[in-house]
Formats: structure tokens, C-alpha cells, sequence
């Protein structure tokens, strides 16, 4: 006996007393009604394992097994298969409890098919090489080549597979399908798309692997209630068919919500009383079913499947699966196409509003060329004016260039970010109120400067200037303050004019579209708000009906000059 065969005897030994004590507890704990069914099993698995006993025990003794015995040990064992059959016969419960998948079915036999073949093949081989003379080898080499082509082709063929599962499940299962592992499949196909487009190739497929189909087609509902347009083929051509939204087989899959059998259909028309499908349905034979796609009783869609790869009974079962994933592909798709909606229509809406943001920028630029255009037959001899309005139509033009760059490319700000003169922007909106007539007092504490774009800010301070001036009468007061207030920058701006009421200020003010003014848009003080927040800052606003109002802007500081006290740096 070699080394290693000795502890293999020992193992197999104590195997076979195990398994003689099992078989023993088995039968002595059951019942007078049950031993009759479990006699056969005892019997059985009491010789396999005695046999046992005698071959490895004698190995063991005499240090070397009995060759004549091991030679039987498979004609023993296979004769205990009956008494096994006989027990599993008187005892059916016991089958009924075992489970096996389908994915097991279908590789054990086509293992066993492999086998089969290969043993064959082995056999036709022997056979020629001993009965072909001097070609005999030759000739038996040439047989295993083909042999292996041929194999490696049926294991490749999709019909082949497609024969055998059906095959399996008609005879092997008592339903067709394994139901949770093909909804799982069917669920991860349609999850995986990004995309409709990539959904529908998913849906049709996911819908074509659950009866061997190798193609399909898929129409989907268009927008506007326009009719149904191809959204996705696969394996069946270029071919893009728009079919209108009272097309007869439309109203039939809406009325009915059948899933249509052509070939049915081209045997027994009398089958779908009403059916009329469309010409290159009833031209092209490779059509087979058509799945309505249904969601809360509206036809979103439907999918043609091309023939199987093997015959298959459209039975109940088939078209409840069909169904039930139909409605699940109809979820999908109109979920997407939902979400695609949206997501456009939140484009449009951030696209309207940067619009509006525009518009109320190119208002206050045609606001001041107006101005510049009236007092122009009066001053247009004025060097000052004339340098003035030169001045106004290359500021104008720079604000339009911008503008134009801010609807090209998104409503972000253009230009860097950096240290902004608030004192500077100060003086240069006092410039513009005396243009047009009208006072703006500054008191400014020394340079303060604020991190920002130079234009956005000039934007908002003037924003709120122009507001205070336009609430306020020709002899009443505006005026701006900029000091330090900590960390921050302070800009308040004050008026002496008609105010805002409190439920205004709490409900209306900063939001879009919201104005007490006759003419005015509403956006101004909205973008203004939207800035300031992204910069840091905050506003607080202080109000009372015809007497007044103060907004105080902080703002985080960039640089900070000297302390100085609060003094008067310009007076108009």
C-alpha cells in the first residue's frame, strides 16, 4: 500500500460507519406508518456502506486492498440505485423538496450531452482506426477535427441553447420559467440605461430574451400626441416606420391590451376580431408578437418581436410574463422620459431667467441712452456733454458685449474675481445721479475695498441707488455711507421717500418678478440678493410708508485702509 492510500482507507473506513450509523438512527426513530417507505432507503445505503466497510476495513488489516473487491465497488453501489428509486417512489415528498435551478439543469446536461457526443465520437474512432488499413490513423485524426468543429459550433449556437432550455423547462419543471431569476435579469437590463435611446435597446432585448427572440423593434409615444416613432431596432434593419395615433392597430392594443400573435393572426384572423396591422407587419414574416407597453391604462408604447430561434407555445404563462415585464418597461420609459422633461424644462427655466436678468440690464442701458438722446438737442455743443456721451455709448457698448457673452455662455459671471474700490463706485454713481439731475450724498471712512467683480457690484450698489432715487422726490435726500464694521464692509444707502410696507419687505422683496413699481421687472433687487450671497454678504433693510427707507449691505472686506473718522468725501 503506498502513503498516501492508507489515510484515504482510514477516511473512507470511518465514512462507512458514519454513514452505517446514520442509516441505522434513521430506521430505528421512525414511525410503524413511515418505515414502510424508508425500508427500500435503509437497505440501500446499508449495502453501499457494508460493502465499504468489508473493502477498506480489509485494506486497513492487511496493508493492502483487494483488487478483486475494488473492481465490484461500482457494480455494488449501482445496484443499491434501485432500492433508492423504490424509497423516493413510496415517498414523493421527499422529491417534492428538492430544488434544483435551471441554470444547473442546463449545464449538467449539456455536460451530459458533451459526454455523450465525445463518447461517441471515441467510439467511431476506434472503430475506424482499426478497420481503415493504412489510413486508419490518418482517418481517425481527420474524424476528431470535424468532431471538435462541429461541437465547438453547436455550443456556440444560440438555437442550440434556445432548443435545450425550452426542452428543460417543458420536461424537467412544472413551470416554464424560473420566474425570480428572470425578473432579476429583466430588472438589471433596464436599470443599466443611461439614456430613452439606450432604454429601448435594453427594453426590447429584455423583452426578446424571455422568448428566444433574436430582434425586435420598439414605438414609443411621441410628443404632441403626434402619432408613435421608432425609438430603438435591434437585429432588424435601418427600417424606421412612423405609424399615426389612430392607426387601427393602435386602437386595438389601446382597447384590448392583447399581446398579438402574428402568426396567429395570418392562421386565424377571427382570433383578433378588429385587428389590422400595418403593412410591413403583415409584409415582413420574420414579425411574431407585438407587446402592447401600457401605464395606468395609457398605450405608451409597444414592441414587435422577431420569430424565436426555436417553437414556442405563446401559452398563458408567456404572455403573463410578457405582460407583467411590459408594464414594468412601460414604467421605466415613461419615468425617463419624465425625468428627461424635466430636466429640459429646468434648462429652459434657468435660460428664461439669466433672459430676464438681461433684459433688465439692457432696460437701465436704454434708460440712460435715453436720457443722453434727450438732453442732447440741448447740449450737443457742450464739449463736456459731447465727451460725456462719448464716455456713456463705450460704457453701454461694453455692458451689451458682456451681456451678449452671458447669454452665449451661461448666466456666470464673466472676469475675475478681486479687490473692489467700494469708495470709487461710490463717487462714480454720485457722477451718474448729477447727470441726471439729482443729488447723491457720500460719506465714506477712509479705502474700503471688497472681494467681487467691479461691474456686478456697481451693479447692485446702483441698483439700490436708482431705487432710493425713484422713491424719492426731487427735493427729498438719498445719500451712502461706507465704513468699517468689523470684518466686514459697510454700505448703507438712505432715502426720505415713500417707503415699502412691512408685508412687501417680508413676502415680496428679493424675490423675482416682485416690484411697487409701474414699469419695473421685479429682477433687480432678486439678482442683487442671489450676488450678495454668493459673495458672503448680507443685506438688512429698514422701511416705513412715506418716510423713508435704509438698506445696509455688509460685505467681507479685501483690504482695509486707515481708520478714519466719518467725514463728508463727496457732497453734490
Amino acid at each position: 500500500m503506498l502513503s498516501f492510500e492508507r489515510p484515504l482507507a482510514f477516511s473512507t473506513l470511518a465514512l462507512a460507519v458514519t454513514g452505517l450509523l446514520l442509516a441505522e438512527q434513521v430506521l430505528r426513530n421512525a414511525d410503524g406508518d413511515a418505515r414502510w417507505s424508508i425500508k427500500p432507503l435503509f437497505l440501500g445505503l446499508a449495502a453501499v456502506f457494508l460493502f465499504d466497510l468489508f473493502v477498506y476495513s480489509q485494506a486497513v488489516l492487511f496493508q493492502e486492498f483487494d483488487s478483486d473487491a475494488l473492481s465490484i465497488r461500482a457494480a455494488v453501489h449501482a445496484a443499491a440505485v434501485p432500492l433508492l428509486w423504490m424509497a423516493s417512489r413510496r415517498n414523493r415528498q421527499w422529491v417534492g423538496r428538492l430544488h434544483v435551478s435551471r441554470a444547473a439543469v442546463f449545464h449538467s446536461a449539456s455536460l451530459l450531452l458533451v459526454g455523450a457526443y465525445l463518447l461517441l465520437v471515441a467510439a467511431v474512432g476506434y472503430y475506424v482506426r482499426y478497420t481503415g488499413g493504412a489510413w486508419g490513423r490518418a482517418l481517425q485524426q481527420a474524424l476528431t477535427a470535424v468532431a471538435v468543429v462541429v461541437l465547438v459550433l453547436v455550443g456556440l449556437s444560440g438555437s442550440m441553447r434556445a432548443r435545450l432550455r425550452v426542452y428543460i423547462s417543458k420536461n424537467f419543471f412544472s413551470y416554464r420559467y424560473d420566474y425570480r431569476e428572470e425578473w432579476l435579469r429583466f430588472t438589471a437590463i433596464l436599470s443599466s440605461s443611461a439614456s430613452p435611446h439606450q432604454l429601448g435597446d435594453s427594453v426590447i432585448q429584455g423583452l426578446a430574451n424571455l422568448v428566444e427572440s433574436p430582434a425586435g423593434a420598439l414605438w414609443l409615444k411621441s410628443a404632441g400626441d403626434a402619432g408613435y416613432v421608432q425609438l430603438a431596432g435591434w437585429n432588424l434593419g435601418e427600417r424606421r416606420v412612423h405609424l399615426s395615433a389612430q392607426e387601427p392597430l393602435l386602437n386595438f392594443l389601446r382597447e384590448r391590451a392583447w399581446i398579438v400573435d402574428l402568426d396567429e393572426w395570418r392562421r386565424v384572423p377571427g382570433q383578433y376580431v378588429g385587428l389590422q396591422p400595418p403593412e410591413f407587419m403583415r409584409a415582413d414574416l420574420r414579425l411574431w408578437l407585438v407587446v402592447p407597453l401600457l401605464t395606468s391604462g395609457e398605450l405608451h408604447g409597444f414592441a414587435v418581436l422577431a420569430k424565436p430561434r426555436t417553437a414556442i407555445e405563446v401559452n398563458w404563462e408567456v404572455r403573463d410574463l410578457l405582460r407583467t415585464a411590459s408594464s414594468q418597461a412601460a414604467s421605466y420609459l415613461a419615468q425617463m422620459q419624465a425625468t428627461e422633461a424635466l430636466l429640459e424644462a429646468r434648462k429652459f427655466e434657468a435660460f428664461n431667467r439669466m433672459s430676464a436678468f438681461v433684459v433688465h440690464d439692457l432696460k437701465n442701458i436704454v434708460t440712460q441712452l435715453s436720457l443722453m438722446l434727450k438732453n442732447a438737442q440741448r447740449l450737443r455743443n457742450n464739449p463736456e456733454f459731447q465727451q460725456d456721451m462719448l464716455d456713456t455709448v463705450e460704457n453701454s457698448l461694453e455692458k451689451m458685449r458682456q451681456l451678449m457673452l452671458q447669454l452665449r455662455e451661461g448666466e456666470k459671471p464673466h472676469g475675475l474675481s478681486g479687490g473692489v474700490d467700494l469708495v470709487a463706485i461710490a463717487r462714480r454713481l454720485a457722477q451718474g445721479a448729477q447727470r441726471k439731475g439729482r443729488s447723491l450724498e457720500i460719506e465714506a471712512a477712509g479705502a474700503l475695498s471688497t472681494r467681487g467683480q467691479d461691474d456686478r457690484i456697481e451693479r447692485v450698489l446702483g441698483h439700490i441707488v436708482q431705487n432710493a432715487l425713484d422713491a424719492t422726490s426731487i427735493d427729498g435726500r438719498v445719500w451712502m455711507r461706507l465704513d468699517q464694521s468689523g470684518s466686514h464692509a459697510r454700505v448703507e444707502v438712505g432715502d426720505t421717500g415713500t417707503g415699502m410696507s412691512a408685508e412687501f419687505v417680508e413676502r415680496r422683496l428679493f424675490k423675482a418678478f416682485q416690484t411697487t413699481k409701474a414699469t419695473g421687472m421685479g429682477i433687480g433687487a432678486y439678482e442683487s440678493f442671489q450676488y450678495l450671497q454668493e459673495l458672503g454678504g448680507k443685506i438688512d433693510v429698514e422701511t416705513e410708508l412715506n418716510k423713508g427707507t435704509r438698506i445696509v449691505i455688509w460685505l467681507p472686506l479685501f483690504r482695509a485702509g486707515p481708520s478714519a473718522d466719518l467725514a463728508p468725501a463727496v457732497s453734490q
